[in-house]
């Protein structure tokens, strides 16, 4: 029976050329070339591959005081950020275009709307005519990454409609939230994004249960990063001399509507995941459960979401 898309995904498991965002481009535009040799129409990288998930890293911050080297660490993070849009954002979506794929990666977003000083961990969509099709802030970092991430709100709950099907997405511990869950199958997501820095093997366990629970296709994305790949240079450098070689194992994974393992997990390595996507397998697991359909009693259960931009600052001119 036809009518359903046949789709072909890939989740790159990577690290970036890290706290260099132009260097870090460079590597993602290659990686998609990569991936999309192979025929991948759908491409995932992990959290904050654009310049660095800075783990391990104090920002010279405890409760009650920050240091002045902990400030030069943030300015180099801050420096290297994304604009959106900007140069980065440009060459992203012309590697998506270049490639007629679906491409979706992590950045850190600085801020170009208000004072520029706050910086956001963002998942950016771009369309395969290269155009950026939206974004997602993290609503919530988690703890010591809300010393240096804003939060998102409601208005970046976007589940794009495609001719490959509904994809949206949460990054990381989001994915333990269950309201925002149900606000992304609300909308009918079939292509469940999961980039992550999360490399437990409990983490499996949120993929399968996701993908069980929105009967969808989940594509969890990590990075492999070791303690070597940190520039000599970075101010809080010392940080990381207890850290372990193996700063994050990865755990790349991607999950069938039923919970089954498609591909993965990935550890220990850079490497790049495939598996080919049946959407009719979205429409077969729900014979028997549909979380927003015939699942769902919203005569007893009911949610509001705020899809309202926050601003700080309103400008009353009248």
């Amino acid at each position: 029976m036809g009518g359903f898309p046949q789709v072909k995904t890939a989740v790159i498991q990577a690290a970036p050329i890290l706290f260099r965002r132009d260097a870090s481009v460079e590597k993602a535009c290659r990686l998609t070339a990569e991936a999309a040799a192979q025929g991948a129409q759908i491409i995932l990288f992990p959290e904050a591959f654009i310049p660095a998930y800075p783990r391990g890293l104090s920002f010279g911050t405890v409760v009650g005081s920050r240091s002045a080297n902990g400030r030069l660490t943030w300015q180099r993070y801050w420096a290297n950020a994304v604009d959106i849009p900007g140069p980065a954002t440009q060459a992203l979506g012309e590697a998506a275009r270049a490639t007629n794929a679906y491409l979706s990666i992590g950045v850190i977003e600085r801020d170009n709307q208000f004072s520029r000083g706050t910086l956001y961990c963002t998942l950016l969509y771009f369309g395969p005519d290269g155009r950026l099709l939206g974004k997602h802030r993290k609503l919530k970092p988690t703890a010591a990454e809300r010393l240096i991430w804003g939060e998102g709100d409601g208005s970046t709950l976007a589940v794009l409609d495609t001719p490959l099907g509904k994809m949206g997405g949460l990054i990381c511990w989001e994915n333990y939230m269950p309201l925002a869950r149900m606000a992304l199958y609300s909308k009918g997501v079939e292509l469940y994004l999961a980039p992550t820095a999360d490399s437990r093997d409990s983490w499996q366990a949120t993929l399968r249960h996701i993908a069980c629970e929105g009967r969808c296709f989940v594509l969890g994305c990590n990075q492999f990063v070791t303690k070597a790949m940190y520039p000599a240079d970075l101010p809080g450098i010392e940080d990381l001399a207890g850290q372990p070689d193996i700063m994050c194992r990865g755990g790349s994974a991607i999950i069938s509507p039923l919970g089954d393992v498609l591909a993965g997990p990935l550890y220990d390595a850079e490497g790049i995941l495939y598996a080919d996507l049946d959407l009719a397998d979205v429409a077969r697991s729900k014979l028997d459960f549909d979380v927003v359909g015939h699942y769902a009693r919203p005569d007893v259960f009911q949610l509001v979401v705020n899809e309202r931009p926050s601003s700080p600052v309103t400008h009353n001119t009248n």
